[in-house]
C-alpha cells in the first residue's frame, strides 16, 4: 500500500503542503503524490521534495487513486468541472474545502441525478501546520470501510481525526475546532495584555500564558477527570482563582463562547448555500 498509493492534492497551498509533509514516506512514496497548482513558483518546492507537479488536470490525474481537493471554496465548482473527465469509478475523493458540502460536491463530480457518493468531507484546522490539528471528516455512503480507514490515516499525518454523522455536523466541527484556534488566540491576546497589567513584561506575560495553555489542555487531555473537576481543584473558596472566575461569569463568559460558536455554525452553512450555487 505504501509504494503503490498515489495521491493527487488539487491545489497546492497550506494546508496542502501540510497534508503531503505527514505522508510523503509514511502513507506513500514522495514520487506517488502530484501536484496540481496555477502557481508555477510553487512547483520547484514540491518537486525538490520528489513530487510531481502540474499547472492544470491532466492525465496524471487517472493514475491517482485519492484525490485531495484543496482550493478556495469560490473556485471549487470550475476546479471540480475540469478534472470530471479523469475522475473513475475507484477514485476516493477527499475535499479539504471550507463551505462545500458533501451532496454539492457530489453533484459536480458526478450529476444531480447520479452523484459520485465516493467522497469524504474533511474540515481541519490550521494547527495541521504543525502537526498538532484535529480534523472532522464525515462520509457519503458511497465510502466503505477501507475508504474510511484511508481517509483517517491521510488526515492522521498532520493530528487527530473525529469522524461525524454529515454536513450538519460538520458545520459544529467548523463553529469548535474549525474556528477554535483563532479564539484560543484571543484569549492569550488577552492573556498577555491582562499580565502586563498586573505588572508582567510582554516577554514573561507570553511565556506564562503559552505555558499555561499548553500544561493545562495536556493535563486535561492525560486526565480521567472531568474538566469542571479540573476546573473545581484550582479554585479554593474566596482565594484568587474563585475571584477571577466569579469576574468571569459576570461577564457571562460561557454565554459569549456559545454565542460565538453559533454565530460560526450560522455562517458556515450560509457560506455552503452560497458556494453550493
Amino acid at each position: 500500500m505504501k509504494n503503490e498509493l498515489s495521491i493527487a492534492f488539487i491545489g497546492g497551498g497550506n494546508m496542502a503542503a501540510a497534508l503531503a509533509s505527514g505522508l510523503a514516506g509514511k502513507v506513500c512514496a514522495a514520487g506517488n503524490i502530484h501536484v496540481i497548482d496555477i502557481n508555477q513558483d510553487s512547483h520547484a518546492a514540491w518537486q525538490a521534495r520528489g513530487m510531481t507537479t502540474a499547472t492544470a488536470p491532466g492525465e496524471a490525474l487517472a493514475r491517482c487513486r485519492v484525490w485531495v481537493f484543496a482550493v478556495k471554496p469560490q473556485n471549487m465548482k470550475d476546479v471540480v468541472a475540469s478534472t470530471r473527465q479523469w475522475l473513475r469509478e475507484d477514485t476516493l475523493v477527499v475535499s479539504v474545502a471550507a463551505g462545500i458540502r458533501a451532496d454539492t460536491l457530489a453533484a459536480w463530480l458526478g450529476t444531480p441525478d447520479a452523484p459520485f457518493k465516493r467522497l469524504v468531507r474533511c474540515m481541519p484546522n490550521t494547527p495541521a501546520l504543525v502537526g498538532a490539528g484535529i480534523t472532522g471528516l464525515a462520509a457519503l455512503d458511497g465510502v466503505d470501510a477501507a475508504d474510511r480507514d484511508l481517509a483517517a490515516r491521510l488526515l492522521s499525518s498532520v493530528g487527530e481525526v473525529v469522524w461525524v454523522a454529515d454536513d450538519a455536523a460538520l458545520d459544529g466541527v467548523t463553529a469548535l475546532s474549525g474556528s477554535g484556534p483563532a479564539y484560543v488566540f484571543l484569549f492569550l491576546e488577552a492573556l498577555v495584555a491582562g499580565g502586563q497589567k498586573v505588572g508582567l513584561t510582554a516577554e514573561q506575560a507570553k511565556q506564562l500564558a503559552l505555558g499555561t495553555l499548553a500544561g493545562a489542555t495536556r493535563l486535561a487531555a492525560e486526565s480521567s477527570e472531568p474538566l469542571a473537576t479540573l476546573r473545581e481543584r484550582v479554585t479554593s473558596k474566596g482565594g484568587t482563582t474563585a475571584a477571577a472566575l466569579n469576574a468571569f461569569g459576570a461577564a457571562g463568559f460561557a454565554g459569549i463562547v456559545e454565542d460565538a460558536m453559533a454565530a460560526a455554525a450560522q455562517r458556515s452553512r450560509e457560506l455552503a448555500e452560497e458556494f453550493g450555487k
